[in-house]
């Protein structure tokens, strides 16, 4: 999981909100609550697990019944120990006392208080890397000991391949709102680490395969559901049953819930940010740039999905007078870099965020060769009064600069193509002004339309006037 690339920015909850959700879930809560029932007769094993005869009694305290009582108890006392709840006082005698930690959960800071969760959903992480105890019971040799070779399991590659899929969980979460509140079906998840990316048809072979990754991603989401990473709903029980039987009921064969559905929680995805960022990666959080300049804002947002670009703006408009922010953001999208039609059109899109009270900042650049153009919108859209008519070189060094930043942001898109079709259908002569447009992206931006127009001549007349542009460009 180690990796400098940048993710998505992803919105999180308060610090406080996730407190409270940490403290909540099942499997810390009886961690905390066998933590507080610990004492001076607790007695552990060498590898600090509870002693067999005092679990029940531990599952008594949690309220536990049942065949899966113990089991329970003793996974909750796993998680005390491993996040500092509860400390080994003696390895020899076995005795122990209260951790630092479950001091932290009640008078320590929510950010105490992610931190002892952290180090519990560590504890969980290890846990569902380790193989199913039928597995283990079955690998079991005469002497008692483990023969791991039988396994076929290598904890190295369980831990890289679980990592894989939770970063991937990540990835679909944060990339943009998606459908069925964040919910990715099991078997794409599976296949996301799977089926290689070249692949239009996998085989039977590579099938079997997100098969099996789907079962075992079944069992691993069980065990992490109750610690608070994610919801799940597991795989029908039906399609696990012996192909021979009836099912008990009529089943929806087109239902794709029935293969299991896995989403992050809110507390999910503050886990899975922090353990991103821990391995190395640039995992940014809406809110980050709220504080910082409007140049830091326009570039930074350049690379989000319009909805995360539309929230951090609305965080950084939110601390500053709505004249003073206007002001700012126009300095910052000067500029004949690359990044900057960009950053205008980031700039466009924030001041549409903002009231009536910025219209001074927007009629001061009126006469702007870089910045007049998007000012006169802004006024026309607003509704303003005396909004003088651009000259004609302004509009065609607007419309250079807003293709130049749809092409930045969103490459050779289906959108991009009919707002190319649109624009020379619209303007029968405009390659032949065109290539005159003194902006450092004409040349690239008429080489683009000549790729996108489905209309061979059309196109052939975008590639000459790309031509001309780049000599008079020097290029």
């Amino acid at each position: 999981m180690s990796d400098s690339s940048l993710l998505p920015p992803v919105r999180l909850h308060s610090e406080a909100e996730l407190a409270r959700d940490a403290l909540a879930t099942p499997l810390l809560s009886r961690a905390v609550r066998l933590a507080r029932w610990a004492g001076p007769g607790t007695r552990v094993g060498a590898g600090g697990e509870l002693a067999e005869d005092q679990l029940p009694g531990a599952a008594e305290v949690l309220g536990l019944t049942g065949e899966d009582a113990a089991a329970l108890a003793s996974e909750a006392w796993r998680v005390a120990v491993d996040s500092g709840l509860v400390e080994i006082v003696d390895e020899d005698e076995g005795t122990v006392t209260t951790g630092e930690g479950l001091a932290l959960l009640t008078s320590g800071s929510p950010g105490d208080v992610l931190g002892v969760w952290l180090d519990a959903l560590e504890a969980v992480l290890a846990d569902a890397s380790v193989p199913d105890l039928d597995d283990l019971v079955d690998a079991m040799e005469e002497g008692g000991e483990i023969d791991f070779s039988s396994l076929d399991w290598d904890p190295e590659a369980e831990a890289e391949f679980l990592d894989g899929v939770l970063a991937n969980l990540y990835l679909l979460t944060v990339g943009e709102e998606m459908p069925g509140g964040g919910r990715v079906p099991l078997p794409a998840l599976a296949a996301s680490m799977i089926v290689p990316d070249d692949m239009t048809e996998p085989t039977n072979d590579v099938l079997e395969h997100v098969s099996d990754a789907m079962m075992r991603l079944d069992d691993q989401f069980r065990i992490l559901e109750p610690i608070g990473l994610v919801e799940f709903q597991p795989v029908d029980e039906a399609l696990m049953a012996d192909l021979d039987e009836e099912p008990a009921a009529p089943v929806d064969e087109t239902d794709v819930s029935r293969y299991g559905m896995v989403r992050l929680t809110p507390l999910g995805l503050y886990g899975m940010r922090t353990r991103l960022q821990e391995a190395g990666m640039s995992a940014p959080a809406v809110g980050e740039l709220a504080d910082k300049g409007a140049d830091t804002l326009l570039d930074g947002t350049s690379a989000f999905p319009p909805a995360a670009a539309q929230a951090e703006t609305e965080q950084w408009l939110a601390r500053r007078e709505p004249l003073a922010a206007a002001r700012e953001l126009l300095a910052a999208a000067r500029g004949v870099d690359a990044g900057a039609p960009l950053r205008r059109l980031r700039c466009q899109q924030a001041l549409s965020l903002v009231g009536a009270e910025a219209e001074t900042a927007l009629r001061e650049v009126l006469d702007d060769a870089e910045l007049g153009g998007l000012a006169r919108v802004w006024l026309t859209e607003h509704g303003a009064a005396d909004v003088p008519a651009p000259p004609q070189p302004m509009v065609f060094w607007l419309t250079i600069d807003t293709l130049a930043a749809q092409l930045a942001a969103e490459g050779n898109s289906a959108e991009l193509r009919a707002l190319v079709e649109g624009l020379a259908a619209q303007h029968s002569g405009f390659f032949a002004t065109a290539w005159r447009v003194d902006h450092p992206a004409t040349a690239e931006v008429l080489e683009a339309m000549g790729r996108l127009h489905p209309d061979k001549k059309v196109a052939k007349e975008a590639r000459k006037a790309a031509f001309k542009a780049r000599s008079q460009q020097g290029g």
